[in-house]
């Protein structure tokens, strides 16, 4: 009986969520098809739009394997997309990325590992890291990245990777306020996330950033407040 209760809070839950994503979905379809904002920008109001949902789920206590089949799911749709033009603002970029299929694969994994262990906090870190942080370094560095960087062969501005590493560590920052206060393992363990995942950021290739740095910055947050033990 009480997994029946449970089913229309689940479906309302399902429908915020849901709903949250198709707004966005229309806007940046909006932007791509009738206006000549660059198509850059439609993606990044999708990349930011859709981390969000993270914390729609761990506000409304979305069970994990919702999480996990929407990111499955999500993944597959941006197989497709790759071969076909369903949603031309994900893909309508001048370069080979397999970035929005990582996103998927991050969310999942993400959800997959914390939400059992009651730490949603570091699933929302991991994926708001690189919603924020790779979508306004994106942003930043195509429009006023004037020093420029290669590493191995990937051209990069010293602006936008700024940008990734301030707002990554505005981001964790701001979590683990929300969850352990203002300690001192709050800002090292901002610091040490914002540095890794600025890094990361810098040498991807073919949008894999939008795996490492998601899961990389929920891993090295979740285990230096496990090594920093809070309140110590």
């Amino acid at each position: 009986m009480s997994i029946l209760s449970e089913i229309p809070t689940l479906w309302l839950q399902i429908s915020l969520v849901g709903a949250w994503l198709g707004v966005i979905l229309l806007v940046a379809e909006g932007l791509n098809r009738f206006t000549s904002v660059d198509a850059e920008v439609s993606r990044k109001v999708v990349h930011i739009g859709t981390g969000n949902v993270i914390l729609l789920a761990w506000w409304l206590e979305i069970p994990g394997w919702v999480g996990i089949s929407a990111g499955v799911l999500a993944g597959a749709i941006a197989l497709i997309s790759y071969q076909l033009p369903i949603l031309p603002s994900l893909n309508s970029i001048n370069r080979k990325s397999f970035g929005t299929f990582f996103y998927a694969v991050s969310i999942s994994v993400l959800v997959a590992w914390f939400w059992p262990l009651q730490h949603q906090e570091y699933a929302a870190l991991g994926i708001l890291v690189m919603a924020w942080g790779d979508g306004l370094a994106a942003v930043i560095g195509k429009k006023y990245g004037k020093h420029i960087y290669r590493v191995w062969g990937i051209q990069k501005s010293w602006e936008g990777s700024a940008t990734m590493y301030l707002v990554s560590f505005a981001v964790s920052s701001l979590i683990l306020l929300t969850v352990q206060g203002n300690v001192w393992q709050t800002w090292a363990v901002s610091a040490v996330v914002a540095l890794v995942a600025a890094t990361l950021e810098s040498v991807s290739k073919l949008g894999i950033d939008n795996l490492t740095v998601p899961i990389g910055s929920g891993a090295i947050a979740f285990f230096l407040n496990q090594f920093w033990v809070i309140g110590s």
